[in-house]
């Protein structure tokens, strides 16, 4: 799939498009894609309060394993790549979005570093739901069942500070800024290459962050 091409949309913009997605009666899936730090949960909140009651946002955040399941796998020095996701469960749970059921969706607690069953509800009468995270566009093992689960996907590139603001994030939540700077630097910026070419599966691909 080819994206429409690159633009730079308002926040305004952007939300009239994801609004003509949520028809009453209907149910759509919107995807916001993107590498760590671009802004997609930013941007997935402010289109689901502008829509007000007609959008539901799931972050795909609440899929990550937890902790003790991580180490068991060996994987916990590597929490935010592709493997550390419960994929098949996302793919599921789109799947009955999909359908127009009412669901319940994990979402992750940043403070806690931990998902939270149920925490979720997205009603059977809500026409959009919008589902933001790395690798929704991933094409690759369990992840290639998400893209056609997706009525519409965007990609959003980031900007020139981002890699400084996910540096910030994590010091907010507790690591050193040294800690913090070596995992984006080694571990979050490995994940970013790895999503980068996700973006040719977009409807369109959004550069830097939306303006108000």
């Amino acid at each position: 799939m080819t994206p429409s091409r690159i633009v730079a949309p308002s926040l305004a913009e952007l939300i009239a498009r994801a609004s003509g997605l949520a028809t009453p009666g209907e149910r759509r899936i919107l995807g916001i894609a993107g590498p760590p730090g671009a802004g997609k949960s930013t941007l997935a909140l402010a289109v689901c309060e502008a829509l007000a009651g007609r959008a539901v946002l799931v972050p795909m955040d609440g899929f990550h394993r937890s902790n003790e399941e991580l180490a068991t796998l060996g994987l916990r020095d590597r929490k935010g790549a592709p493997e550390t996701f419960d994929a098949d469960g996302l793919v599921a749970l789109l799947a009955a979005v999909h359908a127009g059921a009412a669901v319940r969706a994990p979402a992750f607690d940043r403070d806690l570093d931990s998902a939270i069953p149920d925490a979720i509800h997205v009603p059977d009468g809500v026409p959009l739901v919008v589902v933001e995270g790395n690798y929704l566009l991933l094409d690759d093992g369990p992840w290639v069942a998400v893209r056609a689960l997706l009525h519409e996907a965007w990609y959003l590139t980031g900007d020139d500070t981002r890699v400084e603001r996910l540096i910030a994030r994590h010091v907010a939540h507790g690591r050193t800024e040294e800690a913090a700077r070596e995992w984006v630097l080694r571990s979050d910026e490995a994940n970013a290459r790895v999503i980068e070419p996700t973006a040719a599966r977009a409807d369109l691909v959004v550069a830097g962050l939306p303006a108000q």
